[in-house]
């Protein structure tokens, strides 16, 4: 198979509810099952025909890939097969997304941490976070709807934190009408710079009062009763986006999982979702030989998940939804995670392949998590407060000897660092409100020098100005002369 070809199989796509079983054509609009009101997969009916490619040959089909010029293929859809193979080449959508990169921590890291750790950066994905992956296959398949049923308008609509509000704006823009976005936001709980981002994409942004949970609600109702595409992870087209994270992940190392450990910041569960689905179907057609292990992340101020399987007897858990406090990992401040049954149904898989010790979820502390992203970034990263929650869930995980120091830990940074400064600057300051329970490591802190008043240097000559201002320079930094 020629790289720059694109594929010449389809597959047969049907919603398959985890609540009830029933399943529902691909080709209409569904997010939850109208039956019993359960969270859908998409499950490709002709997924073993897949199977008569060996893994070894499916590789090199996607190793190709990775240098292909077809701009259809060149980002997540380079792993067109595995995810949703019944858009056409003229469908899809691609604005850069995909291909991050995996950037292993520096040596002094490595060294005061006494682990090996590597960061894949999604905040360099075109939005600045990994929702593009989800965006781009689900807007490249409200395209073909839209272009099958000669639609002269359709409104895309989200609930957001910041970050899916600006993956949809930004792809809804690109393809223009008849799809307009509009996004639903928690009124004062999402940073300036990602309230920017879909005002700038010219997207309708609403406010309304409350948290994450609270705007869900609402455009829960909108999807229900009105004609509108829901853009949040309840759509099942996102989640086959995001498997792309998983294939990367495992071409980066050449197919290879072995000691590998990947850390996720749970959130609304979508994205462990599609990365634990996305190495399953890897593994089942034998592209990757084991399974890395799972780790789930989530903060004590937003945690049912870690809560219910904390619970060992797998018997005796109950999944119950949590009253979210202030956290700095505001993606993740969810208290009713809308994709909880699928982690449950992909853990279930994985620790049947894997055992027990395939999946885990981890609870860290706010403080945990602004010190790692802090941590981590004056060591050459980029990660947002997502980002720090994985490297806290990877710290917390080696103290309870869940890995240990041979194993590599693969961090989720969900995000830019820049879509998050302002906790930088509360933890720089020493400005954060005590419900966030955040006190700055003063050894961490950062914070710029006035080397020179302004009156002082109005006082001043231009020549005197320079000479006193150098001498300043020359004193703090300790320089020795030529």
């Amino acid at each position: 198979m020629t790289a720059d070809i694109f594929p010449s199989y389809r597959g047969r796509m049907e919603y398959f509810c985890l609540g009830c079983g029933k399943r529902f054509p691909a080709d209409e609009l569904y997010y939850t099952c109208p039956d019993c009101g359960g969270v859908f997969l998409l499950e490709n009916l002709d997924f073993d025909r897949l199977k008569e490619t060996s893994g070894e040959e499916w590789r090199k089909i996607f190793d190709d890939r990775a240098a292909t010029k077809n701009t259809a293929l060149r980002g997540i859809f380079r792993f067109y097969e595995l995810m949703a193979p019944v858009l056409e080449k003229e469908d899809i959508v691609y604005l850069g997304e995909g291909n991050t990169p995996i950037v292993e921590s520096s040596s002094n890291l490595t060294r005061a941490t006494r682990m090996a750790t590597a960061y894949k950066n999604d905040g360099q994905n075109p939005s600045a976070s990994f929702k593009d992956r989800g965006m781009a296959c689900a807007l490249s398949y409200l395209r073909s709807l839209v272009r099958a049923n000669d639609w002269d308008q359709l409104l895309t609509v989200c609930a957001s934190t910041g970050d899916t509000s600006a993956a949809a704006a930004l792809y809804a823009s690109y393809i223009g009408d008849p799809i307009k976005s509009v996004v639903i936001l928690p009124h004062g709980k999402v940073t300036p710079a990602q309230l920017s981002q879909p005002l700038g994409s010219g997207a309708t942004v609403l406010e309304v009062p409350g948290v994450f949970d609270d705007c869900m609600k609402v455009v829960e109702h909108l999807a229900d009763n009105y004609r509108v595409a829901l853009l949040n992870s309840k759509n099942a087209w996102r989640i086959l986006g995001q498997e792309s994270y998983a294939f990367e992940v495992a071409q980066w190392f050449n197919w290879d999982m072995e000691n590998k450990n990947i850390f996720v910041p749970i959130g609304n569960a979508g994205n462990i979702t599609a990365i634990m689905s996305g190495f399953l179907k890897l593994y089942e057609l034998e592209i990757i030989d084991e399974l890395p292990r799972m780790f789930g992340v989530q903060s004590h101020h937003a945690d049912p998940v870690y809560r219910y399987y904390s619970v060992e007897d797998a018997e005796e858990r109950s999944y119950e939804p949590v009253t979210v406090t202030p956290s700095v990992a505001q993606a993740a401040m969810i208290g009713n995670p809308v994709s909880f049954p699928r982690v449950k149904h992909f853990a279930e898989k994985y620790e049947t392949i894997g055992g027990e010790d395939a999946f885990h979820v981890i609870q860290v502390t706010e403080q945990m998590i602004m010190d790692s992203m802090i941590q981590a970034n004056r060591n050459g990263h980029i990660a947002c407060t997502q980002g720090g929650e994985s490297f806290a869930g990877a710290k917390r995980a080696k103290e309870l000897g869940l890995v240990s120091s041979d194993e590599l830990c693969i961090l989720d940074s969900t995000a830019h660092h820049l879509k998050f400064v302002d906790f930088q600057t509360m933890y720089f300051e020493n400005s954060f409100p005590a419900e966030f329970e955040v006190v700055p490591d003063q050894s961490l802190s950062n914070t710029p020098e006035l080397v020179i008043s302004p009156e002082k240097k109005a006082a001043l000559s231009p020549e005197e100005y320079t000479r006193t201002t150098a001498e300043k320079v020359v004193a703090k930094l300790g320089l020795e002369s030529k």
